[in-house]
């Protein structure tokens, strides 16, 4: 804590009073320059080639994030819950994308910490290869597509990919279980979501079927069931049974 005021202190000096001192006094700004020259050696080739490809990794890590790990399933389950409460903008997209980002780092933390373990650990030390490392840290990630993808998405994208049927799980190339894993969350999020509609739905028709009957026409069903779904929403604690219930359903 005192470390922390001091360094707040510190900055605050800089802000506030730095621009009251002497002009001959100035803070030195980094300078951070980058060029292109011509490769004379085979290894400066290897290293353009291994930044540009780091780069790549770099650009689709959001894709990979999405499609080899609970997030689809978690971020559909959120968005239908918002739908079925009809609320046009509570609560926020950002807050539902933070939400389902921090339940898929809680899901897969198992399966990265194996990662790390023994291949990201392992590379780092220089004990293993970086073609080893990947062939030992991609095991762990293919065990939780495989847990939860179904063996029908497995046969159809293993007949569109034109493959022998596989002996065993591992015969099967990362290529092909990334979609069929991709397909079976999406079907999964997608079974969760018409659950979380009954309930509310249900609650739509009766308010309306009420206003109906009281001869009410005039007097949008929404008004009425919007604030009662919310109350209904509360009082079961749905967060926590939502949160819970996509939580245990990757067990």
């Amino acid at each position: 804590m005192k470390k922390a005021v001091s360094v707040i202190m510190i900055l605050a000096c800089v802000v506030f009073v730095a621009p009251s001192l002497n002009a001959q006094t100035t803070i030195p700004i980094p300078k951070v320059s980058i060029g292109v020259d011509k490769a004379t050696k085979p290894q400066d080739v290897a290293v353009t080639l291994q930044i540009l490809f780091f780069m790549t990794i770099l650009s689709l890590a959001p894709a990979i994030l999405i499609m080899t790990t609970a997030f689809p399933r978690i971020i559909i389950a959120l968005y239908f819950l918002k739908q079925a409460l009809g609320t046009a903008t509570m609560p926020p997209s950002q807050l539902l994308i933070g939400l389902a980002l921090f339940l898929t780092f809680f899901v897969m933390a198992p399966t990265w910490s194996k990662v790390n373990e023994t291949a990201f650990q392992p590379y780092m030390r220089n004990e293993i290869s970086l073609d080893s490392a990947y062939n030992v840290g991609v095991q762990p990630v293919r065990d939780f597509m495989l847990r939860q993808t179904r063996e029908k998405d497995l046969a159809m994208m293993t007949h569109l990919a034109n493959l022998d049927r596989p002996r065993t799980p591992a015969d099967l190339p990362t290529y092909v279980v990334i979609p069929a894993f991709a397909i079976s969350e999406m079907r999964i999020g997608f079974e969760i979501g018409f659950l979380i509609f009954i309930p509310f739905i249900m609650i739509d028709m009766i308010v309306a079927s009420i206003l109906m009957s009281m001869g009410m026409m005039m007097l949008p069903p929404m008004m009425i069931s919007l604030p009662m779904k919310i109350l209904l929403f509360v009082l079961v604690d749905g967060w926590y049974l939502l949160v819970g219930s996509l939580v245990q359903s990757f067990k």
